[in-house]
């Protein structure tokens, strides 16, 4: 069996999977809760400075975007930073880490952006025993009002300042988890690393409103009449987080560093693809909160036999193995040439790929007699939307080009070396380029 133990800056969990900083992992009861069900670490919801205390919103806090089957793919969220006192937060961090002493614990932070204020809740953190810190540069609702959150995340400056002092008073592992709301990605974590941080995590919520009540004229979720942007996660982020998390680990600056990936992780596939893209590990959220602390166990036994079929005994083995592959566009093979295919036996007759073709695209598909869809090569510039519409995976398939082989569209025999070609048995357009 693969072995999920993971090393993040030093600090050992039984597997890569830890909950975020989010309501989720608000109190002792819930992380002990997280812990059993076989969580690996917790990052425990951001704590703010000793003072007047926060005060939440008590009607909807969350709006949701869902799929056709009523599956969630988005959160929106207008909750604050931890509403309860300090020390009680503090208090219940030491018990639970002294109970678990196996399982990672880090605490999020937020408090203003002045030395003294750091300067004075480090000090209580450290004294909990916990693993480590993740300072929230990324909140974009609420305390970015107060010039906390993504008020410092998104100035480079800010995010290297408040990170060096954070190395000078406390002595464990520092994470700045860094905001999407931002054009460059790369430019706050290189201010990061700047500050001498030990890693980055990321990404914190997209600034959003989800939907706007047509009746009452507000956005949702609505308190007393009225609305705010919130913070959106969920299945549906997870490609802007895969992008960033890349650009960071392939940027030269930044290459190599400890990421922590965040954004819609819901699956062990999730999971993997985050790691193969550099993430030392991941935090997950919106999964928890949709489908129970128990999801882990899922996320768990399917990396693990992921693992094994490839041969991986760690999970060191592929940690940024398709960071290579990620190029900038100029840096494509434009040599390439591929087709459509259809496989006949699976096709059902639905028609997506020829409405979609004919009416958006390239008019690369004929319908025949019968409605038999097939694919006109002359025209089909491989551009995967008819594979993407189609509701049958792996009816419709994009197929190299053999060498030898005319490509129709341009006229010019294919040079390059493709293996695995096979001739379309039903194009009467193909040629055969002569020896």
């Amino acid at each position: 069996m693969a072995d999920l133990t993971t090393e993040f800056l030093g600090i050992k969990s039984p597997n890569p999977f830890w909950l975020a900083s989010a309501p989720p992992t608000d109190k002792e009861y819930n992380v002990r809760r997280a812990y059993e069900a076989g969580w690996g670490g917790v990052v425990w919801k951001t704590l703010g400075a000793e003072g007047p205390p926060v005060v939440n919103v008590n009607g909807p806090r969350y709006g949701a975007i869902y799929g056709a089957d009523r599956r969630l793919l988005g959160l929106n969220n207008i909750e604050l930073i931890t509403d309860r006192p300090l020390q009680t937060n503090l208090e219940e961090i030491t018990r639970v880490k002294k109970d678990y002493p196996d399982r990672a614990l880090i605490v999020s932070i937020m408090v203003p952006c002045d030395e003294e204020s750091w300067k004075a809740i480090l000090p209580m953190v450290e004294a909990t025993g916990a693993d480590g810190i993740e300072l929230n540069f990324g909140c974009p609702h609420g305390m970015a009002e107060r010039g906390m959150g993504s008020a410092v995340g998104q100035v480079p400056e800010y995010i290297t300042m408040v990170t060096e002092w954070c190395k000078q008073y406390y002595s464990k592992p520092v994470i700045v988890k860094l905001t999407p709301n931002i054009t460059d990605i790369r430019r706050p974590a290189q201010a990061a690393f700047a500050g001498n941080a030990d890693a980055v995590s990321l990404i914190n919520t997209i600034n959003s409103i989800t939907s706007v009540n047509l009746d009452m004229m507000s956005p949702e979720p609505m308190i007393d009449g009225k609305g705010t942007h919130g913070g959106y996660c969920g299945p549906a982020v997870k490609p802007i987080a895969l992008n960033m998390v890349a650009e960071i680990a392939r940027d030269p600056v930044t290459h190599g560093k400890p990421i922590s990936a965040i954004g819609g992780i819901t699956t062990w596939r999730d999971a993997a693809e985050f790691m193969v893209m550099g993430a030392g590990n991941v935090q997950v959220c919106t999964a928890a909160m949709t489908y129970g602390f128990r999801v882990v166990q899922e996320m768990i036994s399917g990396l693990s036999q992921w693992m094994d079929e490839k041969g991986y005994t760690s999970t060191a083995d592929f940690i940024g193995a398709a960071v290579p592959n990620v190029v900038d566009w100029k840096d494509l093979n434009l040599n390439y040439i591929s087709k459509a295919k259809i496989d006949q036996d699976a096709c059902i007759k639905c028609g997506r790929c020829y409405a979609a073709c004919e009416d958006t695209s390239h008019q690369a598909i004929w319908m025949k007699e019968d409605r038999v869809f097939e694919v006109n090569d002359a025209e089909c510039v491989a551009c995967n939307l008819c594979v993407d519409v189609c509701p049958i995976e792996g009816c419709i398939t994009m197929e190299r080009v053999a060498p030898g082989q005319v490509d129709l569209r341009t006229g010019k025999v294919v040079e390059e070396e493709y293996a695995n070609w096979t001739m379309h048995p039903n194009n009467p357009m193909a040629v055969q380029a002569a020896e």
